[in-house]
């Protein structure tokens, strides 16, 4: 088993902070966010320097300049500071600068090679690497990542949990998929395991409840954006919350412990939940495929109901079911109830275009 440590040492009665904005734009803004965090007690303030952008033209950070800033901020407010790196050139000028730590984006963890050359970069260093999971919901690719900072001899690592991109239309930014980060608790029980609500969620008001839920989960910590002028950031600006909202919020969370059963029946019953979250989101979206198709029957002067298609449709997902252990009657309940519904929903779409016209 691996043996981790904490990934700063603060004696933590409680689940640990991280809040700053998504960048670096100025010394004034920086060091007011600071002053700001640091005023809702959190010990650890995070500011991005270099901004992997998915565009060219959009803001990617001041660079190493800002490192100053972020020197500025720790020694004003006693605060530890941390910043994302995604090359070994990123990482030795923020040790130069006397940054605490790092961040590795999901981009970058995503890149086996690009995490063994800041593994390499990491040898004989001693700082705080928090690992944000990859891009797509993989937890060995996650762990794959943290094993390369690991073998290079940094013990102090963290995982952050940020969700996934998905081409799906979702509710949040980056689908949570909690059941990848509880996976990930699972085999590796003794490191730090952190949510971050700003990007998953992507808009102010998710961040509140997402923090809940993850503290819900077991996670050690949270990661929130904060900005003292939230509407005015440069990058990210729709999931940057002020503050004396971030106070609110972690005046609000419930940090529950309670025996490892109850724990462990309490996780369980929320990835169902989640679960079951998703499920509606498939259905909905389902349903909206059938619509699209009730319209191009109508157009053809098809017929709504294609039995043949259907019954080839459901012997294949029966298959499928019992390849891996669910009873075809139970699937077979299910996709004729699925059935049943994308067809009045094609019918009643149709009937509302003729109430129309």
């Amino acid at each position: 088993m691996k043996e981790f440590k904490p990934i700063f040492d603060y004696d933590a009665q409680g689940p640990l902070y991280i809040a700053g904005p998504c960048s670096a734009e100025s010394r004034e803004q920086v060091l007011a966010a600071a002053r700001g965090v640091a005023a809702e007690g959190v010990k650890i303030f995070r500011a991005g320097v270099w901004k992997p952008r998915t565009k060219p033209g959009m803001f990617e950070g001041v660079g190493a300049e800002a490192l100053e800033w972020l020197r500025e901020a720790k020694e004003e407010c006693g605060l530890s500071v941390i910043t994302e790196v995604a090359t070994p050139e990123h990482l030795e000028a923020a040790l130069r600068s006397g940054i605490d730590g790092v961040w590795i984006g999901a981009r970058t963890t995503t890149n086996p090679f690009a995490m063994q050359q800041i593994a390499d970069a990491l040898e004989g260093v001693d700082i705080a690497v928090l690992v944000k999971n990859p891009v797509i919901p993989d937890v060995n690719l996650w762990i794959g990542a943290i094993e390369r900072i690991y073998n290079s001899g940094v013990r102090r690592i963290a995982a952050v949990h940020r969700g996934f991109g998905t081409h799906q239309a979702t509710l949040y930014r980056n689908d949570p998929h909690w059941s990848v980060p509880i996976e990930l608790q699972r085999l590796l029980p003794e490191m730090t395991i952190l949510s971050d609500p700003s990007h998953i969620g992507g808009r102010r008001d998710l961040i509140a409840p997402l923090s809940q839920q993850a503290l819900d989960l077991g996670f050690a910590g949270l990661m929130i954006e904060c900005h003292p002028e939230p509407d005015e950031a440069l990058s990210d600006a729709m999931q940057q919350i002020t503050p004396s909202v971030l106070g609110d919020i972690l005046s609000s969370v419930v940090w529950r412990r309670t025996p490892a059963d109850a724990d462990v029946l309490r996780d369980f019953r929320i990835h169902i939940d989640t679960i079951d979250s998703r499920l509606i989101e498939l259905l909905a979206e389902r349903m909206e495929v059938a619509r699209g198709i009730g319209e191009l029957k109508r157009r053809h002067g098809m017929a709504v109901v294609q039995r043949e298609r259907f019954n080839e449709l459901l012997e294949a997902a029966e298959d499928r079911a019992e390849a891996i252990g669910v009873s075809r009657r139970f699937i077979h309940q299910i996709f004729s109830a699925i059935h049943e519904e994308s067809v009045r929903q094609q019918v009643s779409d149709v009937e509302k275009k003729v109430e129309k016209k």
